[in-house]
């Protein structure tokens, strides 16, 4: 049988640690930008930055060690995030990873049914966390795209297709925050940490 991401049934320490990588490097590939969409809560332009120093945090404990299970890559992750996180946006994307991690504790692999149930635990932890969770941010965008992991996973997906809904997702949301949130609507921008979180 040919391997492909289509028919991979799990997702392994060595993968995840990948995946955290990879996304850390499209965040800051794309700082620019983000910075130039914040302008909620605070026009303070720094959204992209932020992301990118709390995605980094993880990135480099990730590569001083070698996670043997996806249980503790995830963990490895979430806690340097939260270490390393900056500002609202770096706060709210390791409350994501944090309950990410919850979910792949003590596993040595992923399947799908447990990434989506992760993604989803990750957007628990996130709402949780916020005072007075705004719609039309970066907790739509995850609420949304966790909604579509679910419905992929409980369809017998593979991993890679349960990311690809929660991709096609998020950016669907991604569109609605302009709508959802006054003050980007009138500023005419979609939100900057929901834009990230599509990238991530």
């Amino acid at each position: 049988m040919n391997l492909t991401a289509e028919n991979i049934k799990t997702v392994t320490a060595d993968a995840y640690k990948r995946m955290v990588i990879s996304a850390a490097a499209t965040i800051e590939n794309n700082c620019t930008k983000l910075n130039d969409l914040n302008v909620f809560p605070v026009p303070d332009g720094d959204t992209g930055s932020n992301m990118a120093l709390t995605t980094k945090a993880a990135v480099s404990e990730l590569m001083r060690k070698s996670p043997a299970t996806v249980g503790d890559a995830s963990d490895i992750a979430a806690k340097s995030m939260l270490r390393g996180a900056r500002g609202n946006s770096g706060v709210i994307t390791s409350l994501l990873f944090r309950g990410i991690a919850s979910e792949m504790k003590d596993m040595d692999e992923c399947d799908s049914k447990t990434l989506a149930n992760a993604l989803q635990a990750g957007v628990a932890a996130a709402y949780k966390a916020v005072a007075n969770p705004t719609e039309g941010t970066i907790l739509t965008v995850s609420r949304l795209a966790a909604d579509a992991a679910i419905k992929a996973s409980e369809a017998g997906e593979a991993p890679v297709e349960v990311f690809n809904s929660a991709i096609a997702s998020a950016k669907v949301a991604l569109e609605q925050t302009m709508e959802m949130n006054p003050t980007l609507k009138k500023a005419r921008v979609v939100d900057a940490g929901g834009y990230g979180w599509v990238l991530i």
